[in-house]
């Protein structure tokens, strides 16, 4: 039992959810790595999320809502941490979820889809695997005809840089969230979120709501005035102020 006192609760509490995931056989073992890796991105920025985060967070809910065919790919860190978010999302949207796993079986698809399910998810792909991404070797080349491979704009929570490269390849619009401003998959992405998903998610679901009613005009309004490189670079010039700060306290 972590006592709420604890100074790093929400984070230990974030840390526990993801080990059940892995023991439940949803999260992969690498997947806790991965987290590790971004938690520390996320102590650079001083684990909030920043204006410029929530300006990607808006642009990109006006390209989902924009998108003919939208989609929400998942993978086992991201439904453990935010499944019920997702699932609001995915409804508000009109935006089905497909699971895409680098450490793929069928065993654990299936558990990941129930977890949605479990979790509010109406429309939940990736158990066909009747396509490919071009370029893509490994196992998250894998998708569905219907799904990530016929789609215009792809949401990725917690993605691979290949995969993301090799989507823009093929003339989609990729949103990322990714924790790492300086990682192949922020600098290539369309869209880069960098928060932490557990944030950016119900940000998303929030502006979602409101948006929803939007012109058409409006939301490309939102999206011709996003310049993602900006984004970048103000992110990274807000880790260094951040980094100065803690040096002079």
């Amino acid at each position: 039992m972590i006592p709420k006192s604890h100074p790093r609760y929400e984070s230990l509490i974030l840390r526990e959810r993801l080990v059940k995931g892995m023991r439940d056989g949803i999260v992969a073992l690498e997947g806790l790595i991965a987290h590790g890796r971004g938690e520390t991105f996320d102590y650079l920025i001083g684990e909030r999320t920043m204006p410029y985060a929530l300006e990607a967070e808006r642009t990109a809910v006006a390209t989902l809502l924009l998108a003919s065919r939208p989609i929400i790919s998942v993978n086992g860190n991201t439904a453990v941490l935010v499944a019920s978010e997702i699932s609001k999302l995915s409804e508000i949207l009109s935006a089905p979820i497909e699971v895409n796993l680098f450490h793929r079986t069928e065993e654990r698809l299936q558990k990941i889809v129930e977890h949605l399910k479990k979790h509010g998810a109406k429309k939940v792909l990736g158990m066909k695997g009747d396509a490919r991404i071009p370029g893509l070797e490994h196992e998250r080349g894998k998708c569905d005809r219907e799904g990530i491979f016929s789609s215009d704009v792809v949401l990725v929570p917690l993605e691979d840089g290949d995969r993301c490269e090799a989507l823009i390849k093929m003339g989609k619009e990729v949103i990322a969230i990714d924790l790492n401003p300086f990682s192949r998959t922020a600098r290539t992405a369309t869209i880069t979120i960098v928060d932490n998903v557990v944030r950016a998610i119900p940000n998303m679901v929030k502006m979602a709501e409101e948006m929803k009613e939007l012109k058409k005009e409006e939301l490309k309004e939102i999206k011709n005035n996003y310049d993602n490189k900006e984004i970048l670079k103000r992110c990274i010039e807000e880790i260094i102020n951040h980094l100065q700060g803690e040096m002079e306290k």
